[in-house]
């Protein structure tokens, strides 16, 4: 059974950081491509960052445009965890955030991409 569980969210001033992990469990963690998206109340849940698996062929990480240079998502396969530091944190990156997992590769940047989901952890970022 597939599990991915983020933590780390809370609540922090504008202009500051936050570190989000998701751990995995029950898929061979190294070769799926792991992404974050986030869901903001009344908009659709939006693409934030996504990291290749081992078997992505060149493949690098992808950010959406309102979260580059300032998130970083990286990963350790080792204890089959994603991460995504978030720094100068605004008040527009209030949302909760979802990590997810597909068992495939190349730019995939869309939630219909990918197959399993956690729960989400919220994120508030006061002005």
């Amino acid at each position: 059974q597939v599990q991915l569980v983020e933590s780390g969210g809370g609540l922090v001033q504008a202009g500051g950081s936050l570190r989000l992990s998701c751990a995995a469990s029950g898929v061979t963690f190294s070769v799926y491509t792991m992404g974050w998206f986030r869901q903001a109340p009344g908009q659709e849940r939006a693409f934030v960052a996504e990291v290749p698996g081992i078997s992505s062929r060149g493949g690098t990480t992808q950010y959406s445009d309102s979260v580059k240079g300032r998130f970083t998502i990286s990963r350790d396969n080792a204890k089959n965890t994603v991460y995504l530091q978030m720094d100068s944190l605004k008040p527009e990156d209030t949302a909760v955030y979802y990590c997810a997992a597909a068992p495939w590769g190349g730019i995939l940047a869309s939630e219909k991409n990918y197959r399993y989901w956690g729960q989400g952890t919220q994120v508030t970022v006061s002005s």
